[in-house]
């Protein structure tokens, strides 16, 4: 299992940037070529990242790329030079059409590389085709919500409740969910409003995101808790695993925990929980 609560943006013509990503406790970091770099930097940005990633040391934490678009001056080179590069994955801004995706997935595979493909969702373009998009490659495996420019598309304020985009949010977590992929909700903007950013986490692992992308090294911790599973959490699920353990054993067919029945959705629900803990906490010692 691969925890993504915290997915961190850093520019890819910032070195210090790049230095200091080693040594973060983010479980993914996004090396950015696209928004973080201005246009005369594009080119030197992408051999800094490259050099970076060819220099390693960032240790569990999963490095992905997020290029310049296809349709940029940019987006052909930043694909071709990082097809088959340490990157673990490739990140393709303001997806529409499956064949950008397609497109994308094609120059992997000249290249001979597994890497995954990661989708972004900012246009209401893209959000309306999110089940095309979702499907669109097996090499897609997350999905990000760019939240910034999809509510600028959308003419709706960043209201502390998000309630002009929770039904763009909902529809793209249901169609990621639909075909396996993990998805990452959008950035919260106010680095003074750390209150704001917790009810934002919250928010977001209740509409059933995997993570949140973040802009700023201080907004990790809050991600990491509010996409951790919570002691209680683990306690019903390991309740919930004995249990059914104990009456398989017994050869019964019915389980109740904590006076409610016990099917095998809750079963494999309370194991994928168990297993994410599990994983966080390899990580953690890992960076301890």
């Amino acid at each position: 299992m691969q925890p993504r609560r915290s997915v961190l943006y850093m520019p890819g013509s910032n070195a210090r940037a790049l230095e200091k990503a080693r040594s973060l406790p983010a479980d993914s970091l996004i090396l950015d070529l696209e928004d973080a770099v201005a246009p005369e930097q594009k080119a030197a940005a992408r051999s800094q990242v490259l050099a970076a990633l060819a220099a390693g040391g960032y240790g569990h934490r999963e490095c992905v790329v997020r290029i310049n678009g296809l349709d940029s001056e940019w987006g052909q080179a930043d694909l071709e030079q990082l097809a088959g590069s340490p990157a673990r994955a490739l990140c393709l801004p303001k997806v529409e059409t499956p064949e950008q995706i397609r497109q994308a997935a094609e120059a992997l595979d000249a290249a001979g590389t597994d890497q995954q493909l990661w989708i972004m969702l900012e246009t209401p373009r893209g959000v309306l085709a999110a089940e095309a998009l979702c499907a669109a490659s097996p090499r897609v495996a997350v999905v990000v919500l760019g939240t910034s420019d999809l509510a600028k598309e959308l003419r709706v304020p960043h209201s502390p409740d998000r309630i002009g985009l929770l039904a763009s949010l909902g529809h793209c977590v249901l169609a990621a969910r639909a075909h396996g992929l993990d998805i990452i909700d959008g950035v919260h903007l106010d680095l003074q409003d750390s209150a704001g950013l917790e009810a934002s986490c919250r928010q977001g692992r209740e509409l059933g995101f995997d993570g949140k992308s973040l802009i700023h090294p201080g907004q990790i911790a809050a991600a990491n808790a509010a996409f951790s599973p919570a002691a209680d959490e683990l306690e019903h699920a390991l309740a919930i695993e004995t249990a059914w353990q104990q009456a398989r054993a017994r050869g019964e067919a019915v389980v109740v925990v904590a006076g409610r029945l016990v099917e095998n959705l809750h079963v494999a629900e309370a194991r994928r929980l168990l297993a994410l803990a599990a994983a966080i906490r390899q990580r953690e010692a890992a960076i301890s």
